[in-house]
């Protein structure tokens, strides 16, 4: 079992301050001691959140953050196999008249894909993926 770890709970930690072995422990303590990652389209959000940084100094420490937490995450790619599956659920839930933000979709479809629980601090849109199980942190 595992947590795909979502970009909002990596920008939350960061914001307060936390350092990366802080925000592990957090999850930990939260979700009992399962595999941690994040996915290819979460480490894109991360990035882009460095990139749109208002100041030089944001964005070190933006960057330095993501880093180091990438010494100690592995990051899931996009497949193939997830990219069916996130276009079976985004025309499924399209159909039903429910829009899910693409990101969040490709995202959540990755969980799906490898059978790993989602953890985020914004769970609106996960919860609007079928079966997907999503924790609150």
């Amino acid at each position: 079992m595992g947590l795909i770890v979502d970009s909002s709970v990596i920008t939350a930690a960061e914001r307060r301050g936390d350092n990366v072995t802080q925000l592990l422990k957090q999850v930990v303590a939260a979700t009992g001691d399962q595999r941690a990652v994040l996915s290819s389209v979460g480490l894109t959000e991360l990035v882009h959140g460095i990139h749109r940084a208002k100041s030089a100094q944001a964005r070190t420490s933006r960057e330095s953050f993501v880093r180091e937490l990438l010494n100690d995450v592995e990051v899931y790619p996009y497949t193939k196999e997830t990219a069916l599956l996130a276009g079976k659920i985004d025309g499924e839930q399209q159909g039903r008249g429910i829009t899910i933000p693409f990101g969040d979709l490709l995202i959540g479809a990755t969980a799906l894909e490898v059978g790993y629980s989602m953890l985020t601090v914004n769970v609106r849109h996960f919860r609007l993926i079928p079966g997907l199980t999503v924790v609150q942190l």
